[in-house]
């Protein structure tokens, strides 16, 4: 989840956990009760190589093998090759180490408008299926669909660092990259019963490092495509807890958005803490779909 609710989860993990996850914000993000469940600004994986099976994770096996070798430069798209030439820039919410780096990740960084937490642990699964853990296997799903159709794609991490990185670094890496599209992947931590989808958009933001001004109308088009065709994929609908039905929610509190000058979006996959959507997040399967719907929704949104 995004950093913004900071809501610490009350019940108990496994013992390979021992420690309060927070949900995708921060304690002192809370925030009104319809988004106080939201996914933080950064959750991704700590360590290095891929991430291990989790607890209550059916399968966290990348299908596929080897991730393939990334397109260099900027190419002509082709009818097998549609996203050539394109950088799509991908962010793993979250880090699985954060919890062992408190000190670190809850130092105040700039995000424009004020200041807020490096990072958060993010949430889990009632059977302590972690956010980070979740993220970065459909982040790596998602990188083979995209670089298959020819688009260059860069990783905010890959759980090569031991925490982090900062919301404000997270967004300086899509825009360095000069990234045609950037897509923050996360899950939700809400109360049970609330179920499905939703996109985070960036807000109108013009304060201090912050100006969202350019890139708002392409990360609403980008956000849309990505509603479209995330259902598609997985017969999932919108969030019916936040977003009014449309799957779509706009914020002036991430970092990761606010100091964007590319076009990005948040996509808060399902809420881990519901039993019928964690049971959809944990499965191999269902996760291979959402990145298939999520790539379909880059496609689209690059080919116009």
């Amino acid at each position: 989840m995004p950093n913004h609710h900071r809501k610490f989860l009350a019940l108990a993990l496994p013992l390979a956990l021992p420690f309060a996850l927070t949900a995708c914000g921060g304690a002192s993000d809370a925030s009104p009760v319809e988004r106080s469940s939201r996914t933080a600004d950064a959750k991704a994986t700590g360590g290095s190589g891929t991430a291990g099976a989790a607890p209550g994770a059916k399968d966290s096996a990348t299908p596929g093998g080897p991730a393939p070798t990334r397109s260099a430069g900027r190419s002509t798209p082709t009818a097998d090759r549609p996203l050539a030439g394109r950088t799509v820039v991908v962010d793993p919410g979250h880090n699985p180490g954060n919890f062992r780096h408190s000190t670190e990740i809850n130092k105040k960084v700039d995000i424009g408008t004020n200041r807020k937490e490096c990072d958060t642990t993010g949430t889990s699964t009632n059977a302590g299926y972690t956010e980070a853990a979740f993220t970065l296997d459909v982040s790596h799903r998602l990188r083979a669909l995209l670089e298959k159709q020819g688009a260059k794609v860069v990783l905010v991490h890959d759980a090569d660092r031991p925490y982090g990185p900062c919301v404000d670094e997270r967004a300086r890496i899509g825009n360095d990259a000069k990234a045609d599209a950037v897509v923050s992947v996360h899950a939700d931590g809400s109360a049970a019963g609330n179920r499905g989808f939703h996109v985070i958009l960036p807000a109108r933001v013009k304060d201090g490092a912050a100006d969202t001004s350019a890139i708002m109308a392409p990360s609403r088009t980008l956000g849309e495509k990505l509603v479209t065709h995330f259902s598609r994929a997985t017969g999932g609908k919108p969030a019916n807890y936040i977003g009014s039905g449309t799957g779509l929610d706009v914020r002036d509190d991430l970092g990761g958005l606010n100091l964007s000058t590319v076009p990005k979006v948040f996509l808060e996959c399902g809420n881990m803490r519901d039993g019928k959507d964690a049971a959809l997040l944990t499965d191999a399967s269902w996760r291979q779909k959402a990145a298939q719907g999520i790539a379909d929704g880059i496609g689209a949104y690059l080919k116009g």
